[in-house]
Parts: structure tokens; C-alpha cells; sequence
């Protein structure tokens, strides 16, 4: 009797191996430590929420925006938030998202820099300087923005593409000219070294933060988004009223200080915004400015990642 057990027991574990082996439902989210998603990643709200629905969440870190939307393309995570710009570059090798929403406008919290004792005191004085980037980042259309109200062409710069933490390093040694940055990085460098800004997003560019789904996620698991964007609301609306907290909590995620945090945190505006005809208008003029720049091969319809919740 108990071999006849045993072996029905292996017979349905080979036919029903994942009725034994049920997998565990997760939602893989990717985050860079310095963003609202590090927030709620730290303050556990999600993990808290999705308890009732049995759900786990795992969160996988990524440099920066254009790798994150790389893993949403390869489908090794199922939302990020992003500046404006990696989306554009997302969708032009065709990664298959959607535009949940975005943040406030934070054009403050990007800048072109100089050491504080160079020569280049405007946008003007860019022409044929070396300027370090993300490229792909927001502040890629920063420059671009920058280069085109001066009347100069992305041609008469020379950019030099590397990621913040090797952009530091060569502007700090003198290899590049200028470095487009974003806060955190901006805060620290105007820190701890002597530099200046020549421009900022300040009426040039909106600067949101983009929230972004795998488009099979977004449209199959509808409730789910639903939960996420209330923490969204919930959480950016406690970050906005509680900064020396905030300031810790992320002083702990990226190891660096209250102070720089604090001083970043002056100039960002956290929450959830619906996306609306006016925001893939101003999605859809970046992505053109991309296709002229020739930094993406052909012409892309923002409107395409619009998120359009389909009812049975």
C-alpha cells in the first residue's frame, strides 16, 4: 500500500509539477537608490499591501534609467521610473511599455556644471568643450534643449558618454569640460567640490519622473497597478512633508549625507500625476529633438505606450 502511495505521489508530481511546485506571484520592480521607488523600497509599503494578495515583491537595482528600461525590455522587471528621456530611447528599440503616470515637474534638480574656475560662463561657451553624460538620461535632452535655445547643434559639442560615477571622475581629473548631472549627484559635487551651474532645467525642460510598465503587466494585472499607484500617491505625499526622515532614509540607500539629501530634496516635488494629452505632447517633442540630434535612428509614436485599460 505504501509503494502504490509513493509512487501515485511521483506520477502526479511528474504530470502536475507545477501544482506541486506552485511558483510564488512576485512583481520584480527596478529602482535606482535615489528614487521614490527606493522610498517605498525601504519603507516596506508595498511588501505590506500585496501581503493580502499573497504577492511577493522583489526589487532589482539598477545605475540609472536607460539600464533599468532595458531590463522592462528583456521582461526581467515589470515597472520602473525613469526620467523623460530613457523612455524615448526605450521605445525606439522597440521595448513594449506603458506610461502609468508621472511625477511634478523638478527642472531644478538637473544642471550643466563647470569647475568654478573655468572659462565657460554660458551655453555658448560649449562649443567644442567635452561634455560628460548619461547618454539617454534626462539630461541628455537637457544639453540637447540647452545646445538648441543658444542656437548650437549637438555637432558642435563633443559629449563624452559615461555613467555618473565615471563622469565624476573624469570631470573632478579635468578630462571633460562640463558634465550634464541630476541630483543626487548634483548635490553632492556642488558639496564637496568647487563648481557652478551654467543652466538648469529651469524653463528649458519639465523634468518629470516617469512611471512605466511592461505593457503584459500593466493590461493582465490591472489591481495590482492600481495598489502600486496609490503608494505612489501615499508615500510622495509623506516624502514631500517629512524631509529630514526622507533624507535619512535615502542617506541610507545611497551612503550619502542628510546634508546632500536635504539640499536635493529642496528642489524635487514627489507625486503622481495621470498622463494626459499635454504630457505625451511634451514626451512626443523630446522624441523628436532625438530623431533630429540623429541619437535615435527613426521617428517614434509616443502615443503608443499610452496604457489603455481594456474591460472584459
Amino acid at each position: 500500500m505504501k509503494k502504490l502511495i509513493l509512487f501515485a505521489s511521483l506520477l502526479l508530481i511528474f504530470i502536475y509539477p507545477n501544482f506541486i511546485f506552485a511558483e510564488a506571484k512576485k512583481i520584480n520592480i527596478g529602482y535606482q537608490k535615489s528614487n521614490i521607488f527606493a522610498i517605498l523600497k525601504y519603507r516596506g509599503s508595498l511588501e505590506n499591501e500585496f501581503k493580502k494578495y499573497d504577492v511577493n515583491i522583489n526589487w532589482i537595482e539598477f545605475p540609472a534609467g536607460p539600464q533599468m528600461l532595458e531590463g522592462l525590455n528583456l521582461g526581467s522587471i515589470d515597472l520602473a521610473a525613469t526620467g523623460d528621456a530613457p523612455p524615448i530611447f526605450a521605445q525606439a528599440a522597440q521595448a513594449d511599455f506603458v506610461y502609468l503616470g508621472h511625477s511634478p515637474a523638478n527642472p531644478k534638480s538637473e544642471a550643466i556644471i563647470v569647475p568654478e574656475n573655468s572659462s565657460i560662463k554660458s551655453i555658448n561657451d560649449l562649443k567644442g568643450k567635452r561634455i560628460a553624460l548619461n547618454k539617454g538620461s534626462d539630461v541628455n535632452y537637457l544639453l540637447l534643449a540647452a545646445l538648441q535655445h543658444a542656437g548650437l547643434n549637438y555637432s558642435d559639442i563633443i559629449p563624452v558618454y559615461l555613467q555618473p560615477s565615471d563622469a565624476r571622475a573624469a570631470f573632478e581629473k579635468g578630462a571633460t569640460d562640463a558634465w550634464a548631472i541630476w541630483d543626487p549627484f548634483l548635490a553632492e559635487v556642488e558639496t564637496n567640490l568647487s563648481v557652478r551651474q551654467i543652466v538648469n532645467g529651469e524653463n528649458l525642460v519639465p523634468h518629470y519622473t516617469f512611471f512605466l510598465a511592461s505593457r503584459n503587466f500593466a493590461e493582465k494585472k490591472i489591481k495590482y497597478v492600481e495598489v502600486i499607484i496609490e503608494q505612489l500617491i501615499q508615500q510622495s505625499e509623506w516624502v514631500n512633508t517629512h524631509p529630514q526622515e526622507t533624507s535619512e532614509v535615502l542617506s541610507v540607500s545611497t551612503g550619502l549625507s542628510k546634508d546632500i539629501w536635504l539640499k536635493a530634496l529642496q528642489r524635487a516635488n514627489y507625486g503622481f500625476i495621470h498622463m494626459s494629452d499635454d504630457s505625451f505632447a511634451k514626451q512626443q517633442k523630446i522624441a523628436d529633438i532625438f530623431v533630429k540630434a540623429r541619437l535615435i535612428p527613426e521617428p517614434v509614436d509616443v502615443k503608443k505606450a499610452q496604457w489603455i485599460i481594456k474591460v472584459n
